[in-house]
C-alpha cells in the first residue's frame, strides 16, 4: 500500500445558490446534489483516481449514508477494509453552500467521525506498516491525531498533517513531527493569529510557525497559488489559470494529488506543481470527489 488516510468522511449536502440568505429569510436556490465528502475522504479519492494504493481508516454512523459512502470509496478504488461501523450515531454530515461566484460555505456535522479513536488504528497497525505514507486531518479527535503521528514515528513512517479545520490549541510539538505540515491562509491565521491578506503577511506567519521547529510547511492559497517553506527557503507556485466552477474540495485535491505525486517522484518541486494544476482542474467541476480528474483526464488538463 502507497498511502493510507486516517480520517473523516462525510456526506456533503450542496446547495448552489445566487445569493446567501439573510438572518430570517427564506430564498429558493436554484439547485442541489448530495455527494460524498470529508477531508480524508477527499484525499483518499483523489489520491487513489490519480493511481495511488489507498487505504482508509475511517468511522462511518449507523444510518442509511453509510453503506453508501463505503461503496464510493471503494468504486473509487481507496481500500475500505478498515471504514467500520460506530454504532448508535450518525454518519458525518457536511451542509455546504455554494453562491454564484463559486465561493463556498460551510457547516460540518462530525458523527461517527468524532468515534474514531486509538483502538481503531491499533486494529488496522498491520496494514498500516506497509503504508509509505500517513495523511491526517482535524476532523478526527486529537487525541487519534497524536496517536497516528506517534504510531508514524514509531514505524519509519512519513506524515502529512493537514490542520483542517484549523484548532487553536493544535499542539505544535506533534506538527513538528510530521514531515509537511500543510494548512490553507485561513487555517495559517487562526493558528498563529496573525493576517495573511498579503504575501509578506503570509510568511511572516509561516515563520512563525517554522520558529517552532516544522520541518516542511505547505501553505495553500486558493487563487493565490502556494508556498513551500523550509527554513529560511521559500518556493513559490503559482496558481494555474482557470474558470472556477466550485471550489469546495480544492484544498483536498491538493493534497491528495501532493501525496501520491510525492510517492510516485519523491520531488517536493515536482509534487507542489502537480497539486496546483491538480486542484485547479478540480474547480472546474461542480461537487467534491466527482470533480476530481482521474489521470488520463488530468494529463489532458495539463497538454491542452
Amino acid at each position: 500500500m502507497d498511502i493510507a488516510v486516517i480520517g473523516s468522511n462525510m456526506v456533503d449536502l450542496i446547495t448552489y445558490t445566487n445569493v446567501m440568505p439573510k438572518a430570517g429569510e427564506t430564498l429558493e436556490a436554484p439547485e442541489f446534489a448530495l455527494g460524498c465528502g470529508g477531508k480524508g475522504a477527499n484525499q483518499a479519492v483523489a489520491a487513489a483516481k490519480l493511481g495511488a494504493k489507498v487505504m482508509m481508516v475511517s468511522k462511518v454512523g449507523e444510518d442509511l449514508f453509510a453503506e453508501n459512502t463505503v461503496d464510493n470509496l471503494r468504486q473509487y478504488g481507496v481500500d475500505t477494509q478498515h471504514v467500520t461501523v460506530a454504532p448508535g450515531t450518525s454518519s458525518g454530515v457536511a451542509p455546504i453552500f455554494v453562491d454564484d461566484q463559486s465561493q463556498n460555505r460551510i457547516l460540518i456535522i462530525k458523527g461517527a467521525n468524532a468515534m474514531l479513536a486509538p483502538a481503531d488504528i491499533d486494529a488496522a497497525a498491520e496494514s498500516l506498516k506497509a503504508c509509505r505514507l500517513i495523511v491526517l486531518q482535524l476532523e478526527i479527535p486529537l487525541p487519534t491525531v497524536y496517536y497516528a503521528i506517534d504510531f508514524a514515528r514509531k514505524h519509519g513512517i512519513k506524515v502529512i498533517l493537514n490542520p483542517a479545520p484549523a484548532v487553536a490549541g493544535l499542539d505544535i510539538a506533534y506538527a513538528c513531527q510530521c514531515d509537511f505540515f500543510m494548512p490553507n491562509e485561513t487555517e495559517l491565521e487562526i493558528l498563529t493569529g496573525l493576517p495573511v491578506a498579503t504575501e509578506d503577511d503570509v510568511l511572516r506567519a509561516g515563520r512563525v510557525l517554522l520558529g517552532h521547529g516544522l520541518k516542511n510547511l505547505v501553505i495553500t492559497l486558493g487563487s493565490r497559488g502556494s508556498l513551500w517553506m523550509q527554513g529560511d527557503e521559500v518556493y513559490r507556485v503559482k496558481p494555474t489559470p482557470v474558470q472556477a466552477v466550485d471550489t469546495s474540495g480544492a484544498g483536498d485535491a491538493f493534497i491528495g494529488c501532493f501525496a501520491h505525486s510525492l510517492i510516485e517522484q519523491g520531488d517536493i518541486a515536482r509534487a507542489m506543481q502537480a497539486a496546483s494544476a491538480y486542484a485547479a482542474c478540480s474547480v472546474t467541476q461542480k461537487g467534491t470527489q466527482r470533480s476530481y480528474p482521474d489521470a488520463d483526464t488530468f494529463h489532458r488538463f495539463l497538454t491542452a
